[in-house]
């Protein structure tokens, strides 16, 4: 916990997660790569229930949704301490991607009917729910490009679209899917975001992706779907028509600080095993460098949360945009000296090494790629300088 971003209510809770991640869950790292998934969900329900039974569920929510209220700085701490064990610290609190970012958005957009329906249910843990956006003929960093429709029939929307990297579809209850609602409207006005539940007909689940190689399964997984004259009642909208793009910008915000937090704490995590050579003059550079880059993404990304929570997510998207590059390539360089300081070791099961590497390279496309982050960004620094490039095309 960063001093300067310390607040009473964290002195209190902290301790308490850090104490559950180390003794809970962090020794079941050790059999992560062997024990089946099936097995480690059952393992993982009993812990979830130890986590309601300390107060510690749910934390990201406001008081009302039976969460503590916790402002974005404050609970981007929270996860970063969740992510000591970085494969089951979110979903054992129940608070992993992508039900937080849906939870947020229902909880703030929705109607009550919606809410009853479905939001109920995914905080109490009973079910899970996927985020179904990106598209195999688009590129996935540019949410106003898509071919996925919803068009209205009387009382119903009929969803017609092919995605994938619908993350974790695979046994989740319900998809928030974006779709184009709206085809005449100007491009960040064109799309809606519907709830459609995974038993509706027209949902096919076509398969779980290989990501360098892992299929996956459960809510870490990311799957390909095709929505054929799939039905559903226009009460299952997320806000008003239109807002799609809204929606995900106001869904992707705090989703980058959550992200970026646990991908920290991962990075961190690596740092600790490779001490063990510290001895090595080479090796003392290694943990050095990481060291301060750790330091410098944890205090980019709260600094980011702080002035979220202060003047919203709209008015630092350059920073939101810098932290989403910068900590993904840190995790990345953190983990890589940490493979290489074990040798052969790091590429095997042998430690978490090459299996995190194997989740978090994905993160420098996950939310918009690095590219996409840094041209914004630029452009928007030449402009407070007089240079308006987006003018000129």
């Amino acid at each position: 916990m960063e001093s300067v971003f310390a607040t009473e209510r964290l002195k209190e809770l902290l301790p308490k997660v850090k104490a559950f991640v180390e003794e809970e869950l962090i020794p079941l790292e050790k059999e992560h790569t062997t024990r089946p998934f099936k097995q480690t969900e059952k393992i993982l329900a009993a812990k979830r229930e130890k986590v309601k039974a300390l107060g510690l569920w749910n934390l990201h929510l406001p008081e009302s949704e039976g969460g503590q209220g916790l402002t974005l700085c404050e609970f981007g701490q929270v996860s970063e301490v969740l992510s000591l064990a970085p494969y089951y610290g979110q979903y054992t609190f129940n608070c992993q991607a992508p039900d937080i970012g849906n939870t947020e958005l229902i909880s703030r957009f929705a109607s009550e009917e919606i809410k009853q329906q479905f939001l109920h249910p995914l905080l109490e843990g009973k079910i899970r729910s996927c985020f179904s956006m990106t598209e195999p003929e688009f590129a996935g960093s540019n949410p106003t490009r898509l071919a996925t429709t919803a068009v209205r029939e009387g009382d119903e929307y009929v969803i017609n679209g092919h995605k994938w990297f619908t993350s974790s579809a695979d046994g989740a209850a319900f998809a928030v899917v974006m779709a184009v609602t709206n085809p005449e409207a100007k491009p960040h006005e064109r799309a809606s975001m519907i709830i459609v539940p995974t038993d509706n007909p027209g949902f096919q689940f076509v398969r779980n992706i290989p990501i360098f190689g892992e299929t996956g399964e459960g809510w870490a997984s990311h799957a390909e779907i095709n929505y054929v004259n799939c039905r559903v009642p226009v009460t299952n909208l997320i806000g008003q028509e239109g807002m799609g793009f809204r929606l995900a910008q106001e869904r992707l915000g705090p989703g980058r600080i959550h992200h970026c937090m646990r991908c920290q704490r991962a990075a961190t995590r690596e740092l600790e095993e490779g001490v063990m050579l510290g001895e090595k003059q080479f090796i003392q550079g290694f943990i050095a460098e990481s060291r301060v880059e750790i330091d410098a993404a944890r205090l980019l990304v709260l600094r980011t949360a702080y002035n979220i929570d202060r003047v919203g997510a709209k008015a630092v998207r350059d920073q939101v945009s810098g932290i989403k590059f910068y900590v993904a390539n840190m995790v990345l360089k953190v983990l890589d000296r940490s493979i290489q300081v074990h040798g052969g070791m790091g590429l095997t099961d042998a430690t978490m090494l090459a299996n995190l590497y194997q989740h978090e390279r994905g993160a420098r496309i996950w939310d918009g790629a690095d590219e996409v982050h840094k041209q914004s960004m630029a452009l928007n620094i030449l402009k407070s300088y007089g240079l308006d490039i987006r003018k000129k095309r």
